[in-house]
């Protein structure tokens, strides 16, 4: 009799001690009913030019790539990703000696992030998103090249795939 309890009670709580791995999308802040995404342009309040276009750029086109939602720039939709970029600074980061000029900069973005649902209610937060990204400088006029709208292309792309996975996957 013990016995049988025993197996019992094990055939009971087996199928709830789950072994922690699941399926790509399968823990998600997006309710199932949440089927299009309104991600309009994000604020800013820096002084850099042309920064939050790229980035909201970037975060459309990885939820479009990576997740079924309909992701529209504005309107109404299921659930609406308001962002804000608060800091965006330009460091130098390594110095040249010989031309006395710094080589490298390194570009950091502080973020923040809300995804509210139609009524309101917040499905995912991250007030604290910090990237960085390096980029060369060029010493010689002639052929100067400014290297900071590639370094924020790529940065924007860092943040846009790190946000859909934290949405998606629910970290």
């Amino acid at each position: 009799m013990r016995a049988l309890a025993s197996l019992l009670l094990t055939a009971i709580l087996l199928p709830l001690a789950g072994c922690g791995y699941h399926t790509l999308g399968a823990a998600t802040h997006l309710p199932p009913d949440v089927t299009t995404l309104a991600v309009p342009l994000f604020k800013t309040r820096t002084e850099t030019y042309h920064t939050e276009t790229v980035l909201t750029q970037a975060v459309i086109k990885e939820f479009a790539a990576r997740t079924k939602l309909r992701v529209i720039p504005d309107g109404s939709a299921d659930a609406t990703l308001h962002g804000t970029i608060l800091q965006e600074t330009m460091a130098p980061l390594t110095y040249n000696t010989t031309t006395q000029q710094s080589s490298s900069y390194l570009v950091t973005m502080v973020i923040a992030v809300k995804l509210t649902e139609r009524d309101g209610r917040v499905l995912f937060e991250n007030n604290h998103y910090v990237f960085r990204q390096q980029y060369q400088s060029t010493a010689d006029l002639p052929t100067f090249l400014d290297e900071s709208p590639a370094a924020v292309e790529r940065l924007s792309r860092d943040f846009a795939r790190a946000l859909v996975a934290d949405v998606i996957e629910g970290l």
